[in-house]
């Protein structure tokens, strides 16, 4: 989660939790530049965008996010 999330989000403030130990439920903050000028449900569908095959498929059961312009 973490990887991939710097991987989109470089120079970015990432914070990773999981929320169960099961690896499925996670919350993720993203403090970042690439969010200026996009809502907040935005920047959530940029990030969710990150993980799209890994929702479908039910790998990642719940994802909390929390954004913030940097």
């Amino acid at each position: 989660m973490k990887e991939r999330l710097e991987q989109n989000y470089p120079d970015s403030k990432i914070e990773v939790f999981d929320l169960t130990g099961t690896q499925d439920h996670w919350e993720v903050y993203v403090e970042s530049a690439k969010f200026a000028g996009l809502t907040r449900i935005q920047q959530h569908q940029h990030v969710m965008g990150c993980f799209g095959p890994e929702l479908k498929t039910g790998e990642v059961h719940a994802l909390s996010i929390k954004t913030k312009i940097k």
